[in-house]
């Protein structure tokens, strides 16, 4: 009778586990995890198998191209019955529209998935533009990350979408990584966990699903993996005190998905050139065993460069799937890959328990997700829904709570009421700042050539307007910015500000430059922002989420009530000496 009673604890414990270890929504009652996993049996028992493999693909869908590509999405939706769908550009009514059909005729709904790290401008541009992660990393009340991610999951839900496949929670310790860097929350370990833990919140509490990516860290690459195979050479200590250190914190926080990257980490991977999206080593023993990851496991996109130059479509998913990856996502050969699980099946090197283990996880999660019951959305107004007044208002109050003062020496903030010089360097637009600036003060521009036309000792705000078009666009100032800001800082009272990322500052002199402002990027809603904080009307209060140079620290940052001319400077900061770094 015990052995009995000990024998059914046992199941119901490992029944709870495994249901908690994965997304769950917030609140659920346990009959209602009952009805969950009857439906998750219901279904899996009603597909065959050809059905079940379906499920463990995702494939794109564009609205950019021609219709060519259009009729062979919908051929793989009906007869190779894919479990999903990732949105790429650009057309949101299109989209929801046929991701209206494509559900309609499939037997089991469609996980429809978007990057959408920064809102879904990222694949859709007439939706609004939400911050980088590297400026929500400067932020200190990761509410507002949340409040973020929350707005994101009401754009998803509106489009019909279940995932969005962010946040990044790779830790940037490289200012030269061409693939990463805005995206990442920063370089210090404890700022990138506690950001994501509020962007996957955020996303999770409104029902739709997070991936923190890129497993095993992408974070210190010097190679862009969408060409070629990025290498991550660090050693086990290094790689768990950084790289791994976020994945994990995070892995008991309920979040629902992990991205594997395409690199090759020699120190977990004995294998040659082996990429960690096709390591079982990596996905199996590390993630899913070591660390006790139970939620899906998806790959990065398998079209990128690292991957795709070397294996062939279906080959590659097939490796992917072997590895210990639940989901392929942008696969270029579904059927090719579908017949070579089934083959790898057949030779007793995949087992079929491995498919119910992977096909039940996705299906909980799409029950989880409400696609038991799919209801179609209505593509009427879906622009003005996803970019209105109420994206506006929230973004300004992030960039403007982003804001980073890293000196005011000759305490020159506010601006308000005063007559100042603006001089708009490089190369992006730069109009927005000077007119809401001029509502509060005197603003009087000046082009690169004018500068000697400005009086000794003024006030001269010098902007540096980087290109934002892409997240991936290079933050270097030019030689001939840096010589206008040494001459200027010689009979002028500066304010230098960054209208880019802070590793602009590496190797810039701001030794005698009374006062510096980060605004981390160059658009409309941030130059407003910005212009708001310098005419006094917001506080400033952000902290540098990297370290630039040995002078400019993650962490810095000086709290102003720009309303006030008082300043408190926090730590150190006070005590620091600007002089030039050395370029690297």
């Amino acid at each position: 009778m015990n052995k009995i009673v000990y024998t059914c604890l046992f199941i119901f414990l490992l029944i709870s586990t495994n249901s908690a270890a994965q997304y769950q929504p917030k609140n659920i009652s346990q009959a209602d995890v009952n009805k969950a996993h009857q439906w998750v049996d219901n279904i899996y028992n009603s597909l065959s198998q050809d059905e079940k493999l379906g499920q463990l693909f995702i494939v794109a869908l564009y609205t950019n191209k021609d219709e060519a590509h259009i009729n062979q999405v919908r051929s793989i939706v009906q007869n190779d019955k894919i479990g999903g769908l990732i949105l790429m550009q650009d057309d949101a009514a299109r989209e929801i529209n046929l991701v209206n059909e494509f559900q309609q005729q499939s037997k089991v709904p469609l996980i429809i998935g978007m990057d959408a790290e920064w809102g879904l401008f990222q694949r859709i541009a007439a939706a609004h533009k939400f911050p980088w992660a590297m400026t929500l990393g400067a932020i200190q009340d990761k509410n507002l990350i949340y409040q973020m991610s929350a707005k994101i999951a009401d754009d998803c839900r509106r489009m019909g979408i279940n995932w969005d496949f962010a946040p990044v929670v790779d830790v940037n310790t490289n200012p030269n990584n061409p693939i990463i860097g805005n995206r990442s929350f920063g370089s210090e370990v404890n700022n990138v966990i506690s950001s994501a833990l509020s962007y996957s919140n955020g996303l999770q509490d409104n029902n739709i699903l997070a991936a923190i990516k890129h497993f095993p860290g992408h974070g210190d690459t010097s190679t862009d993996s969408h060409l070629d195979l990025p290498v991550v050479s660090h050693n086990s200590d290094r790689l768990n005190n950084i790289e791994l250190a976020p994945f994990k914190a995070l892995m008991n926080k309920g979040i629902g998905g992990v991205m594997v990257a395409h690199l090759y980490v020699p120190a977990l991977e004995s294998g040659k050139e082996i990429p960690a999206s096709i390591s079982k080593n990596i996905i199996t023993g590390l993630l899913k065993e070591k660390f006790g990851y139970k939620g899906l496991i998806i790959t990065d996109a398998l079209n990128m460069g690292a991957v795709a130059n070397k294996y062939k479509p279906g080959e590659l998913d097939a490796l992917a799937f072997k590895a210990g990856n639940d989901i392929m996502l942008f696969s270029q050969g579904v059927s090719e890959g579908k017949k070579l699980i089934q083959k790898a099946i057949d030779n007793g090197e995949i087992s079929q328990s491995r498919v119910e283990e992977s096909v039940k996880k996705i299906l909980l999660t799409k029950y989880y997700l409400g696609l038991d019951q799919y209801t179609p959305k209505n593509s009427e107004n879906i622009n003005h829904d996803l970019n209105n007044d109420s994206h506006k208002n929230l973004v300004q109050n992030l960039y403007s709570n982003a804001l980073t003062l890293l000196k005011d020496s000759k305490k020159l903030l506010p601006v308000n009421d005063k007559k100042v010089y603006y001089v708009p360097l490089e190369e992006a637009p730069y109009q927005t700042f000077a007119d809401q600036l001029s509502l509060n003060s005197t603003v009087i521009v000046k082009k690169a050539d004018e500068i000697n036309t400005i009086p000794a000792n003024s006030t001269v705000i010098i902007g540096i307007h980087k290109d934002n078009s892409t997240a991936y666009k290079p933050y270097k100032v030019s030689a001939e910015s840096k010589k206008i800001i040494a001459d200027l800082a010689k009979n002028q009272n500066i304010i230098l500000n960054i209208f880019g990322s802070a590793y602009a500052l590496k190797d810039i002199d701001i030794s005698k430059i009374s006062t510096v402002l980060v605004s981390y990027e160059n658009n409309d809603d941030s130059m407003t922002a910005t212009a708001k904080a310098l005419n006094g009307k917001t506080k400033i209060w952000g902290r540098l989420p990297v370290l630039v140079n040995d002078n400019l620290k993650a962490g810095m940052g000086i709290d102003a009530n720009t309303s006030s001319p008082s300043v408190t400077e926090i730590s150190n900061a006070a005590s620091i000496i600007f002089t030039t770094s050395k370029q690297q």
